[in-house]
């Protein structure tokens, strides 16, 4: 049931590219017909609106990176250019030989710069830090991913800094397994605002799942290999906490 499902999903994928191609070839052989003029109007017209938004916003998010302050009416538009022309700009850095992990840690950096070019107006108050597992030492028996307070302490690994630095702060640190465990926190907790510390795969992805809430990304470092004990700058996730707490640019 499972590989039809699939199957079936490919044979209607295939026909509706075939359909399309059969309207696009019907519109051109037959452009001089009242209603294809009116079609072609509207597509060009959706095409030049589409071109014209990404523009905007590509010269927005330039605009704000140069002066280190957002357009606020204009961040939905960065938000959604940058959604739309990410995975092409992935592809156009695989085919100039750059790994994509280098062009999504780039992103990433975006994101951040544009997260701190707002005001908020006010503080935030209920804040996350949003840790992944691979912090936590590799042969820890004890499991922190329902309850980091389970977290003995010792020393070994970040978990334990980091809980220090959340008590110091009155935030909250959670520890997630992956992507969509850390949606279902977010979507329980409802923050105003997240510290997240992760890879650039998951950072990306995640970043762009909850476009509507402000996150800091922090790469974590990675001394012994991807998903094996990990590190993370402890400078740079208090530093994004303070700027929570006073509520952005001030």
């Amino acid at each position: 049931m499972r590989k039809r499902l699939f199957i079936g999903l490919l044979v209607i994928s295939l026909f509706f590219l075939l359909l399309l191609f059969a309207g696009a070839w019907w519109l051109v052989s037959y452009r001089g017909l009242v209603i294809n003029k009116i079609i072609l109007t509207f597509i060009t017209a959706a095409v030049v609106f589409l071109l014209f938004m990404l523009v905007t916003g590509l010269a927005a998010m330039v605009w704000s990176l140069w002066r280190a302050r957002t357009i606020p009416l204009l961040h939905n538009i960065m938000l959604s250019a940058t959604n739309m022309l990410f995975p092409l700009a992935i592809a156009i850095g695989k085919g100039l030989g750059l790994s994509e992990d280098r062009v999504k840690n780039s992103f990433i950096n975006v994101s951040n710069h544009l997260v701190r070019g707002r005001d908020y107006a006010r503080p935030f108050k209920n804040i996350i830090i949003l840790a992944p597992h691979c912090l936590q030492w590799v042969y820890c028996p004890h499991k922190i991913t329902i309850d980091v307070h389970n977290c003995r302490e010792c020393g070994r690994c970040p978990v334990s800094t980091l809980l220090k630095i959340a008590r110091r702060y009155d935030v909250q640190l959670r520890v997630v397994t992956g992507g969509t465990f850390a949606r279902k926190v977010v979507r329980d907790v409802k923050p105003e605002a997240i510290v997240a510390i992760a890879c650039e795969r998951d950072l990306t992805s995640g970043i762009q799942d909850i476009a509507g809430l402000p996150v800091i990304g922090i790469v974590n470092e990675r001394p012994e290999g991807p998903c094996f004990n990990t590190k993370v700058d402890y400078g740079k996730v208090e530093e994004a906490i303070q700027f929570f707490l006073k509520g952005g640019l001030r």
